[in-house]
């Protein structure tokens, strides 16, 4: 590819090494989450959310969990600034919840923010500035120093504003650009804001490092950050913070190797929206320590609706393979893969484990609010035996035996294949009784006696292209006797090679299904007769593979 010469690593290693983050296997505990949605996520929408569109939002962003929210920026237009108002005047903030603010290091700026804020019983002021060195060269043309005394000032405007402005507020600070930042200059920017902030046990101050824009793989955002939580003065006393875009795809593990290097804090957004190529997604960070035996510290229980009310309010589309939201992210179209998940399945049934490991599937989709039917196992032309066997046991109560299985798996893939799409349940079982069920095409009994004496007997009435035919003969038990009754009848061999029975449990108002396979001619044809009375379904699934095998024809 041409080109290539002209870009190089825009990042920087520590001065020292700092590795120790690969000493920790995951992430143990859930990290403070900040939901952006409101702020980041909403100014990367092409139609940003109305005032009600946000209301609506933040109170789901409240019911989900989450404890933290950036609610935007007051100081730059009039909907964030009446957004603000609105939920500290008409009391929408749970007492546990905690709003963030963003404002630049200005003056006026920090002014109309703590305007925007008097009243509030619990509110983060998030101060910014950014430091990296294409950022001081280019766009501010500053030294460092220079660099340094704009946060400092802000810094200072904060605190004297935060004196005189009724309400409960905490600060933060953001060394936008982290990652484009010498570290040990984000280092000395950000212990200068702590020294004007003075943090302590009851008035924590939050110190967070966004990947504005991903510059390196995410080994070296963790090193970055284990050398700021390392050396960062009054570290008992500061939040280390993670903000992570998406420009390389590698957001979630920036979040997950920082958590490992020591950070206490995300920021993120629900799917990851946001700026370029999003945000970090929260949904994924959270459930991934969820599949690792944490508790996320939020209620993600129902994914369906929370991408229903999210794609409402933003009008964004979660991808359809989105980790853990997306419609087919459980969804299992090949054979092979629907064959392990239904074994797995039928395993826990049988063994009851106390922890989950199903092949295939990271988590039990009934977690998140998915289901096992219409969820995991998809039918389509790539689909096996075991999928649609599953399906058809779990959906409809219907257990074929094994070679039935595998010879309606065919058929179906057929017919998915013929019609080039994918075949809903329902369709499924369409197939089913059109092919196997109570068949009478050529064929049909009209009535059926068994009398006892050395065997069984078997007097039957068959109808054969209008005509009744009536036969009697004996057999070492019912089915057997209809058989031989049948033979003599039509003139026709085969073997029975296949027998199996069970009652119906979904839908069955007390019914039962029998399955019959004949070898006739070298090839299998299989019946399944359903009904209330077991010998009434024997008959008719014998019957019926009669009727779909070519003795007849």
């Amino acid at each position: 590819m041409k080109n290539y010469e002209k870009y190089t690593r825009g990042y920087f290693m520590p001065p020292v090494p700092c590795f120790d983050w690969v000493k920790n296997e995951y992430i143990k505990k859930a990290p403070v989450w900040c939901s952006v949605d409101l702020r980041d996520g909403n100014q990367a929408l092409v139609i940003p959310m109305s005032l009600e569109e946000k209301l609506n939002f933040w109170n789901y962003l409240v019911k989900v969990g989450f404890k933290e929210i950036e609610i935007g920026f007051p100081a730059a237009s009039d909907t964030e600034y009446e957004f603000c108002r609105t939920l500290i005047e008409k009391n929408m903030i749970p007492d546990d919840v905690t709003i963030q603010v963003l404002t630049q290091s200005r003056e006026h700026i920090i002014a109309k923010t703590f305007e925007a804020l008097k009243g509030c019983k619990n509110a983060i002021v998030h101060l910014y500035n950014s430091t990296s060195v294409a950022q001081r060269e280019q766009v501010f043309k500053k030294s460092k120093e220079d660099i340094i005394k704009i946060a400092v000032e802000g810094a200072k405007l904060c605190k004297e504003y935060r004196e005189k402005t009724e309400g409960n507020f905490r600060f933060e600070y953001s060394p936008e650009s982290f990652t484009g930042t010498e570290p040990e200059f984000a280092l000395e920017i950000c212990n200068a804001v702590l020294d004007v902030w003075q943090p302590t046990e009851n008035d924590k101050v939050i110190l967070n490092l966004p990947v504005t824009v991903e510059e390196s793989m995410p080994h070296v955002y963790a090193c970055q950050v284990e050398y700021i939580c390392k050396n960062i003065k009054d570290r008992e006393n500061v939040i280390i913070s993670l903000h992570p875009h998406n420009d390389r795809g590698s957001a979630v593990a920036d979040a997950e190797l920082g958590l490992l290097a020591g950070a206490d804090r995300i920021e993120g957004t629900l799917f990851g929206n946001g700026e370029r190529t999003g945000n970090v997604d929260i949904i994924t960070v959270a459930m991934n320590m969820f599949a690792h035996g944490v508790d996320p510290q939020l209620d993600l229980s129902n994914l369906p609706e929370i991408t229903e009310v999210y794609e409402k309010m933003t009008r964004m589309h979660v991808y359809e393979r989105q980790p853990y939201s997306g419609a087919l992210v459980f969804a299992a179209f090949s054979g092979s893969h629907q064959d392990a998940i239904a074994k797995g399945m039928k395993w826990r049934e049988e063994k009851s484990p106390e922890h989950w490991n199903v092949p295939y599937l990271a988590i039990d989709p009934k977690d998140v609010g998915r289901e096992y039917e219409g969820d995991v196992i998809r039918i389509n032309s790539q689909s096996g035996k075991g999928g649609i066997g599953y399906l058809m046991e779990k959906n409809f109560g219907i257990d074929m035996p094994p070679k039935m299985r595998e010879a309606f798996g065919y058929h179906v893939k057929g017919v998915s294949d013929r019609a080039h799409k994918e075949l809903m349940p329902d369709e499924v079982y369409a197939i089913f009784k059109e092919a196997y069920v109570n068949k009478s095409d050529y064929v049909s009994v009209s009535e059926v006696h068994f009398t006892r004496t050395n065997g069984i007997t078997a007097q039957l009435n068959l109808n054969l292209n209008g005509k009744t035919i009536s036969r009697e003969a004996s057999g070492n038990g019912r089915l057997n006797a209809v058989s031989n009754a049948v033979k003599d009848a039509l003139g026709i061999s085969y073997k029975i090679t296949t027998y199996e029975e069970h009652a119906l449990e979904k839908g069955s108002q007390s019914q039962a299904a029998a399955y019959v396979g004949i070898a006739a001619n070298g090839t299998t044809f299989w019946g399944v007769g359903i009904h209330s009375d077991i010998i009434d379904a024997s008959v008719n699934a014998l019957i019926s593979a009669i009727n779909n095998s070519n003795l007849l024809k």
